[in-house]
């Protein structure tokens, strides 16, 4: 059986198999969780994303692909591209269940049972953590529930106001 946990941590510190990287299209790092991962990886990271992602290519927006982790504790990382929330407009929502989807499905082709997950396009791209959180929940608990691989999954906020959000999204969809 899967189970689902919610914390308030650095990502780039936990020893999971995978831990997903809310990655900008050409994969070369930025800001937030992006340049946090690549900080913390190191040079293999960059490499890996350059040779997955070539140079002038892009990730689309809701697609997800696997590279090492380089420093990392974790086995791998999971780059997805989430929404900007302004541009994306009506497609907002599916594009941004698909990064968890397909996020999901990269580490069980990568044999992951363990995975984590940080606050998917809240930061600088601008969509409300509300909404972002009941989707992602949502698509973290079908996964669970259908029993399927990885089936531990973590939830990892940077900042408490941030996890409660999401523990409550989680425990409504529990309860409701």
């Amino acid at each position: 059986m899967g189970s689902i946990e919610v914390i308030d941590a650095d990502i780039t510190t936990l020893r999971v198999d995978a831990i997903v990287n809310a990655a900008n299209e050409r994969l070369r790092g930025g800001g937030g969780v992006d340049g946090a991962i690549h900080r913390a990886g190191g040079p293999a990271v960059l490499e890996d994303c350059r040779r997955v992602v070539p140079d002038g290519a892009r990730l689309p927006t809701g697609e997800a692909i696997a590279t090492t982790a380089g420093d990392l504790p974790a086995r791998l990382v999971v780059h997805t591209v989430g929404p900007v929330y302004a541009a994306a407009g009506d497609d907002a929502p599916a594009l941004l269940r698909s990064c968890y989807e397909r996020s999901l499905a990269v580490a069980a082709e990568e044999g992951c049972r363990s995975i984590a997950f940080p606050s998917i396009s809240t930061g600088i791209y601008g969509y409300p953590v509300d909404d972002a959180s009941r989707i992602a929940m949502d698509v973290l608990t079908a996964h669970v529930d259908a029993g399927q691989e990885p089936s531990v999954v973590t939830m990892c906020c940077f900042g408490e106001d941030d996890r409660a959000v999401y523990q409550q999204a989680l425990e409504d969809l529990r309860t409701g």
